[in-house]
C-alpha cells in the first residue's frame, strides 16, 4: 500500500468493512428502540399488562446476538486486515531503502488506523444513528422538545464551525513541536529538551482550554434542554412512560451530539499524521 490513509483502507477492504457497519447499523437501530420500550412497558404495567416487558426482553435478547456476533466479526475482520497491509507495508518499505525508526512509525500509524476503524468508526455510526433517530422518535411524542433538541444540535454545529480553524491550526503547532522532538533529543542539552517539551505542553493546554470553552458553552445548552424537557412533557400531558422515554432519548441525543467531534478530531489526527509521514517517505526516496 502506496498511500497509507483511512480513506484507501476503506476502499480496498469495502466489502468486509461495509458488512461490519451494516451490523453496526442493525445493532445501534436496536439499542435506539430500548427507552421506547421501556415507556411502553411502563404503560403496560400501570393497565396490568405484561406484553411490554416481555416486548423489552425480546429486544435485549436480539441486541445481545447483533452486538455479540459483530464483535467476534470485528475482532477477525481487522486483525487480518492489519496482518495483510502490515506485511505489505513493511516489504515495501525496505525495498525503499526505508530506515527502521520510519518504517516502525509507519507501522504504529497503522496500528491506529485499524483501531479507529474498528472501535472509533462503529462509535460514529452509532451516534448518528442515535442523533438522527431520537429526533425522529422525540418529533412522535412531542414537537415542543423535539424543536429544543435540534436547537441544541444547531448550537453545537456553530460552536465547533467557529472554533473549527482555530482547532486546526492548534493541531498543526502541536505537531510541528512534536517533529522537532527527534533533534531535541538528539541536541542532548537540558535547556533544549525543556524548551521543547514546555512548547509542547503549552500547545496541549490550548487545545484542552478550547476543548474546554467548548464544552462549558455547549453544556449551558444542555442544561436547558434537560430542564425544559420534563416541563414540557408534563404540561403536554404525556402517558408517565413516555416521559420516561423521553428523558432517556435526551439523554442519549446528548452524549451522541458530545461524541460526534472527538471522533471527527481523531479522524483529523490520522489524516494529518498519514499526511506527514507520506511526505517524509517521499522526501526519503528522493535523497536516496
Amino acid at each position: 500500500m502506496k498511500n497509507l490513509s483511512l480513506w484507501s483502507m476503506t476502499k480496498r477492504f469495502r466489502w468486509r468493512i461495509s458488512v461490519t457497519l451494516g451490523i453496526v447499523l442493525v445493532e445501534a437501530l436496536l439499542t435506539l428502540l430500548f427507552p421506547l420500550f421501556i415507556g411502553l412497558a411502563v404503560n403496560d404495567l400501570v393497565d396490568d399488562n405484561y406484553g411490554g416487558v416481555i416486548a423489552l426482553a425480546g429486544l435485549g435478547v436480539a441486541a445481545l446476538v447483533v452486538g455479540s456476533s459483530r464483535r467476534f466479526y470485528d475482532t477477525r475482520t481487522y486483525a487480518s486486515i492489519y496482518k495483510t497491509v502490515a506485511v505489505e507495508m513493511v516489504e515495501n518499505e525496505k525495498k525503499r531503502g526505508t530506515n527502521v525508526s520510519k518504517i516502525t512509525a509507519r507501522s504504529n500509524l497503522l496500528t491506529e488506523f485499524v483501531e479507529f476503524m474498528e472501535n472509533s468508526m462503529p462509535e460514529i455510526v452509532a451516534a448518528v444513528i442515535s442523533v438522527v433517530g431520537t429526533l425522529i422518535i422525540l418529533a412522535s411524542i412531542d414537537i415542543q422538545v423535539f424543536l429544543a433538541s435540534l436547537g441544541l444540535a444547531v448550537i453545537a454545529a456553530l460552536i465547533y464551525i467557529v472554533t473549527g480553524r482555530l482547532n486546526l491550526r492548534l493541531n498543526t503547532g502541536y505537531n510541528d513541536e512534536l517533529e522537532r522532538q527527534v533533534e531535541a533529543i538528539a541536541d542532548g542539552s537540558k535547556s533544549g529538551l525543556a524548551h521543547h517539551y514546555s512548547q509542547l505542553m503549552n500547545w496541549n493546554i490550548r487545545l484542552s482550554d478550547l476543548e474546554t470553552w467548548n464544552f462549558s458553552l455547549f453544556f449551558v445548552g444542555v442544561i436547558g434542554l434537560i430542564a425544559y424537557t420534563p416541563l414540557a412533557l408534563v404540561t403536554g400531558g404525556i402517558e408517565a412512560g413516555f416521559v420516561i422515554s423521553a428523558l432517556m432519548y435526551v439523554f442519549d441525543y446528548v452524549q451522541g451530539l458530545m461524541a460526534m467531534p472527538l471522533h471527527v478530531q481523531q479522524a483529523i489526527r490520522l489524516t494529518e499524521i498519514s499526511r506527514r509521514l507520506s511526505q517524509s517517505s517521499e522526501a526519503e526516496v528522493v535523497e536516496g
